[in-house]
């Protein structure tokens, strides 16, 4: 039996996924809790193929519920959603152990297809489009990856380059194109995956 376990403290955001979930071919079950507490009790009593764990800018209660999971069962399929933008949340989830993320605004077809993706072929995230080797990425582009992965604006960035906001933002669309990427958190999470960013 296919199961699922979904892990956020918003009531709304966990109807909502389980509705989209129950589209998902194969899944026979899909269990909700809002925390950490009730994710590592729930996974104690009846493990998931998948859990899924919300989080939110600036709250750390997502984030410490995967660490809390992965500290008592290292083999949890553990993945997380949140805002495209909030590279910060997603960079501390992965560096706890989460095996990939979901975009929280990507589309219902896109969404059942990367859910499709992940229970069928135990991968952490949709199929992503061909990415150059670490080899083609310019010095620049890895010093621009390396400040979004500790969540600094292009301005921040950019200031400790000595280079225009506008120029960052040329690096990052370049470095976006070279992994295959649409935005910030998928970036930071493929540089983590590839040990490009630690």
């Amino acid at each position: 039996m296919t199961t699922a376990l979904i892990c956020d403290d918003r009531r709304s955001v966990r109807e909502g996924l389980t509705r989209v979930m129950s589209a998902v071919t194969g899944l026979q079950r899909i269990d909700a809790v809002a925390n950490g507490n009730e994710l590592v009790a729930r996974y104690s009593r009846q493990s998931a193929d998948v859990v899924l764990v919300g989080t939110q800018r600036a709250v750390p209660t997502g984030i410490d519920a995967v660490r809390r999971l992965l500290a008592s069962f290292p083999a949890a399929n553990a993945i997380v959603f949140g805002a495209p933008d909030d590279a910060g949340s997603i960079t501390a989830a992965i560096a706890g152990g989460a095996r990939g993320y979901l975009r929280w605004d990507a589309s219902r077809p896109d969404l059942l297809a990367a859910l499709t993706h992940i229970l069928t072929s135990n991968a952490v995230q949709a199929p992503v489009t061909r990415t150059a080797p670490v080899s083609a990425l310019t010095e620049r582009e890895l010093q621009v990856l390396l400040g979004m992965s500790q969540g600094k604006s292009n301005g921040q960035i950019g200031r400790e380059l000595y280079l225009s906001e506008d120029t960052i933002k040329t690096h990052a669309r370049r470095l976006f194109r070279k992994l295959g990427v649409k935005d910030r958190a998928e970036a930071v999470a493929h540089g983590f995956r590839q040990g490009l960013v630690s």
